[in-house]
């Protein structure tokens, strides 16, 4: 694999990944030619952020004082996915510090290659002024075992 910038090591990075989810690549999905349009890598690292972010027990409501916001997303493109191609979504919290979270994601295809790397930081924000505050030290902790 060829370097990407955010995995220094890929065999620990690969081994670091704990949570997945399993998506079936839909039609609406793909281009003229039946391979998955670049746009949807995104929307792939967005279910797979959310179910992740489910299962550990991180649930956004109304009542939270901060919320996590997208601050930057990036994705390399390895291999080609086609419709209908069953694709796994792997999520894991590479580093947790004092107001944001950097996500790592892997796409692997049936054969277990590689299909998509990616990374994106989430920022906790106040929900009323907008601003980055603290994230709690329980969710942390939950970000951290990704369990």
């Amino acid at each position: 694999m060829e370097r990407i910038s955010y995995i220094e090591d890929y065999e620990t990075w690969k081994k670091d990944f704990r949570f997945s989810t399993t998506i079936r690549v839909r039609f609406s999905e793909t281009d003229l030619f039946g391979h998955m349009n670049n746009v949807s890598a995104f929307i792939y690292f967005e279910q797979a952020r959310i179910e992740f972010l489910h299962h550990i027990g991180l649930t956004l409501s109304s009542e939270n004082e901060g919320i996590p916001i997208v601050a930057d997303l990036q994705c390399d493109f390895h291999q080609q996915i086609y419709f209908n191609d069953p694709i796994k979504i792997f999520v894991k919290a590479n580093h947790v510090g004092r107001s944001s979270i950097d996500l790592h994601y892997m796409v692997l295809n049936e054969k277990e290659e590689i299909c998509l790397t990616g990374r994106g930081a989430l920022v906790y924000i106040d929900q009323i002024n907008q601003r980055p505050i603290q994230i709690p030290q329980n969710m942390a902790e939950k970000l951290q075992k990704g369990q």
